[in-house]
Formats: structure tokens, C-alpha cells, sequence
């Protein structure tokens, strides 16, 4: 029972921390308020309306007696009467109206018509709250005749009812106007930090950011902020100290070659030359999968034009691209286009021909890259996103052989917010599947 009541608050509760905050606060003083309504208009409201109703309906029973009794003198009183009261009062020969005039759910309403029927009976009289703006028209049955009343509204219901109504409303608001404000304000700084963490995840620097809010608030945005930036002083090292290594391995590496080319044993130098081609590209490699956290800004892209300047880098016709519509997110240009550009590679390098398809999916773009090579076995496919894990079988998906391809490119999706699957493509080949949010 109380898993069920839990799980449909969840449902209820808006997902906003500002919106829950707000419920929190103005929930209480609505109930208050309706409660003190209900009160107001059971105890005091009814009691008094019924009351000027009953003067009311006294006044028009005296008036009907009058004119049953002596009708040479009802202009006298009806002239007393518009005079002193602006109460109308005319005398005429047709019927009451078949179609009541009552409203259903109105209270004044429910009042007079007991007041009336109290009095004159049933099928004795009609009236209407609704016809005129300001007044109130009675009929009353009076023999042949039918005696007609246009009576002020504020005789039959009492105006402190929209003045006390008022009162109790008027705080009510603007205590809510003033929570929301303090609400607004309080809620700003989580905000400013939840969109700080989102943006550092996806790889972007953080530098203008800056703590504020309640304590406990202003107290995690510091903290979070020292951890920014000691993971980007700790990447910065780490991308200038494989910098620097693969700077020094390479000046020995072009020694070599120069050296191999002096050789006159051409086959032992073509193979050492090989070797030393594989070392460059595990250098590339390895300086590749440790700055996918570089130093690079996020900028609005158009997905299907990326697409297309790397088929123009490849230099292939092998690649079809299907999309609806243009889609722009924001991203690491380079970063992504080297991703997309190692998937696209392999899928060319081991089949024929290669397939992309760009859909979007409410918030998400969804990426499909196909190919019609050998695949790679199901129970591979958490594997191949280890690092320095290789295939020994039918593909690799590194041009070195190190096995960072897919660990690279699973490392930027993820900093974008995204995410990547594999499958068996329907070409008999790899399916690679992005989503990416934009």
C-alpha cells in the first residue's frame, strides 16, 4: 500500500526542485485558505445572506398584501419605495415564465428561492440573479396578477462577503508572489551548478564559474569547482608529458628511418621500417586516447555536414548517408569527427561499403554506422571498449592493431552525453549505434 502511495507521488511531483519547493510552500497556504473560505461561508456567509434574504422576501409579502388589500394605494408605495430603496415595482396581467431563471449552483440563489418558497409557496413566484448586472427580478403570483420586483443585489446578498473574501485572499497572494521570488532566488545556484557539472562532463571548461547561494549550496559549489579544476590541471599534465614522450620517441624513430634507408640489405630494412610505422601509430595512438579531454571548446555543429567533410577526408564513395532533416548540436567538432571518422574507417577497412542513418528522437539524435564486413562475435562486444584490448579474429577496429579505436570513441561519446551500442548490422556486418542529446 505505502509502495504504491510512493511510487504515485513520484508520479505526481513535478521534476523540478523549484516547482517541489513551491508546492511545499504554497500548499499550506492555499489549504489554510480554503479551509478558512469553508468556515467563513458556513458559519458567517449563509447565516447573514439568509437573514437580509429573509427582510427581503418580508417586504415583498407586505407589498403583495398591500396590493390584495387595497390596490388604489400600491402607486403610493411602489413611488415609496423606488424613492427611498430604488426597488421597482409594476403590476402585470400574464403569467409567471415556465423557464426558471435560477441558477444551480449559486448560493444566493439557493437562499432566496427558500425564502420565497417558505413564504409564497411553489409555482408562486420566479426570479433571476443572472438577467441584470445590479438588480435582482422577482415575480410573484398574486391571484390573476403577477406583481414584478427589480430589487438592488446588495439586498438580497451582503457586500462584506467580497470585502472579507478579499482580505483573506489578497495575503494569500501575495505571500505566494513572495515565496516564489525567495524561491527563485534560493534554486538560481543549484541551477548555475547542475548546469556547471553537466557542462564539465561533457568535456567543457568550467572557468566562470563561481559559488553562491545558501552555505551548504555555495559549500559544494566550491568544492566541486577545486575538483574541476584539479581534474583539468591533472589532463593538462598528463597531455604535456605524453606530448613531450612522444616528441622524444619520435626524434630516435626518424633516426632510424634514415639510417634503415642507408642499408643495403633492402629486405631486413623494409621489415624494420614496417616496425617502426606500427611504433608511430601506437605514439598517435596513445597521444590520441589521452587528450580526448583536450583543450577543445564546444560549438554548434551541423550533424550531416560533419558527415560529409569526413566521407571527403576518406575520399570514398563507399559511404551512403541517410538522414530526414539537418541536425545541429553542440559538441567538440574535432573530437567527434575523429570518432565518427574511426568507426567509418574500420567499417571500410574490413567490407565494402558503409551505411549511416541520422534520425532524431525527441531530445536525442540517434546515429546508426553499418558496415558489410565480417562483424564481430556478440560475446566481444563489452570488450572491444577496453582499452589496449585487440581482436585476434576476424576484424580489429584499430588501424594500429593497439586497441584503442573503440575506447577513444566510446570516451567522447559519453564526455557529450551520449551513448554507443553495438549490434549485428542487417548487412551482415557491425552496427554502431550513437545517440547523442542536442
Amino acid at each position: 500500500m505505502f509502495f504504491g502511495l510512493n511510487k504515485l507521488i513520484k508520479i505526481i511531483l513535478p521534476k523540478r526542485l523549484f516547482y517541489r519547493a513551491l508546492i511545499i510552500v504554497a500548499a499550506p497556504t492555499i489549504i489554510l485558505q480554503f479551509i478558512i473560505t469553508i468556515v467563513f461561508f458556513d458559519s458567517i456567509w449563509i447565516k447573514a445572506n439568509k437573514n437580509t434574504t429573509r427582510a427581503l422576501v418580508a417586504q415583498l409579502k407586505a407589498i403583495e398584501e398591500v396590493y390584495q388589500n387595497d390596490k388604489k394605494n400600491l402607486d403610493f408605495l411602489t413611488d415609496s419605495y423606488k424613492n427611498n430603496f430604488s426597488f421597482e415595482i409594476g403590476i402585470n396581467q400574464t403569467q409567471l415564465p415556465t423557464i426558471s431563471g435560477e441558477r444551480k449552483f449559486s448560493p444566493m440563489d439557493r437562499s432566496l428561492r427558500r425564502e420565497l418558497k417558505s413564504i409564497f409557496g411553489n409555482n408562486n413566484y420566479w426570479f433571476s440573479t443572472s438577467k441584470f448586472k445590479n438588480a435582482v427580478e422577482i415575480k410573484i403570483k398574486s391571484n390573476n396578477d403577477v406583481i414584478e420586483f427589480l430589487v438592488p443585489k446588495e439586498m438580497v446578498s451582503t457586500s462584506s462577503v467580497r470585502l472579507f473574501v478579499l482580505w483573506t485572499t489578497l495575503p494569500s497572494i501575495v505571500l505566494i508572489i513572495i515565496a516564489l521570488i525567495f524561491l527563485k532566488n534560493q534554486t538560481r545556484p543549484l541551477v548555475k551548478l547542475a548546469k556547471a557539472a553537466e557542462k564539465f562532463g561533457k568535456g567543457d571548461y568550467v572557468n566562470d564559474f563561481r559559488p553562491s547561494g545558501a552555505q551548504e549550496i555555495r559549500k559544494a559549489a566550491y568544492e566541486f569547482d577545486r575538483m574541476a579544476k584539479r581534474i583539468n590541471r591533472h589532463l593538462n599534465q598528463r597531455s604535456e608529458m605524453l606530448s613531450g614522450i612522444s616528441h622524444d620517441l619520435r626524434t630516435p624513430l626518424t633516426r632510424l628511418k634514415l639510417q634503415l634507408a642507408m642499408i643495403s640489405q633492402k629486405d631486413l630494412s623494409e621489415k624494420m621500417s614496417k616496425d617502426i610505422d606500427e611504433m608511430e601509430k601506437m605514439l598517435n595512438d596513445y597521444l590520441q586516447f589521452a587528450k580526448t579531454q583536450a583543450q577543445e571548446k564546444s560549438d554548434n555543429i551541423e550533424l550531416v555536414k560533419l558527415f560529409k567533410d569526413i566521407c571527403e577526408t576518406l575520399n570514398s564513395d563507399s559511404v551512403k548517408i541517410l538522414y530526414e532533416s539537418e541536425v545541429y548540436l553542440k559538441a567538440r567538432p574535432l573530437a567527434l569527427k575523429r570518432s565518427f571518422e574511426n568507426v567509418i574507417q574500420n567499417g571500410l577497412t574490413y567490407g565494402k561499403k558503409v551505411f549511416i542513418k541520422i534520425q532524431k528522437s525527441s531530445n536525442l539524435v540517434l546515429i546508426s554506422i553499418e558496415d558489410d564486413g565480417p562483424g564481430i562475435p556478440e560475446d566481444q562486444f563489452k570488450n572491444v571498449f577496453k582499452p589496449f584490448f585487440r581482436l585476434d579474429k576476424s576484424r580489429s577496429l584499430n588501424q594500429s592493431g593497439v586497441g584503442l579505436g573503440l575506447a577513444i570513441v566510446e570516451d567522447v561519446i559519453n564526455s557529450h552525453g551520449g551513448n554507443i551500442q553495438l549490434s549485428k548490422s542487417k548487412y551482415k556486418g557491425l552496427q554502431v549505434k550513437i545517440s547523442l542529446p542536442f
